[in-house]
């Protein structure tokens, strides 16, 4: 398979991006008003605290959305058409954009449960991507 998009990494995202070379999927949560947070930010969506923790989860969730994919979104991902794009909704609340791998893109469907599974980057980190659940 060809190299595919690396997604940059920030003062924000980096504990993130830290915890995947361990393949471990972490997200904030607001010490104050305890909402899970996704995607890094600085300040929490619900109370604009700035005490945000980062969290281990299990990656297990849900289709929320998918689309199919039949031209890549960018160049790296020319020869991985098709594939499936969703919104994963954690079991903690918090959806994640990712790509849903290892099964045919066609047969993805919303609610359908899903989990983790790790891409490796070139630089040492994983890309979270989900499975169908076992």
């Amino acid at each position: 398979m060809s190299e595919r998009y690396e997604p940059p990494v920030t003062d924000v995202s980096a504990p993130f991006w830290d915890a995947t070379r361990e393949k471990r999927l972490t997200i904030q949560r607001c010490a104050d008003c305890e909402r899970w947070i996704w995607y890094p930010r600085s300040a929490c969506t619900g109370c604009l605290g700035e005490d945000l923790r980062w969290t281990d989860v299990a990656g297990a969730g849900s289709v929320y959305a998918v689309s199919i994919h039949h031209r890549p979104g960018v160049a790296e991902m020319n020869d991985r058409v098709p594939y499936a794009v969703a919104l994963v909704e954690l079991q903690e609340g918090v959806r994640m954009l990712t790509n849903v791998v290892d099964c045919d893109p066609e047969s993805v469907q919303i609610g359908q449960q899903v989990s983790v599974a790790w891409e490796a980057l070139s630089d040492g980190r994983n890309l979270p991507v989900f499975v169908r659940a076992r």
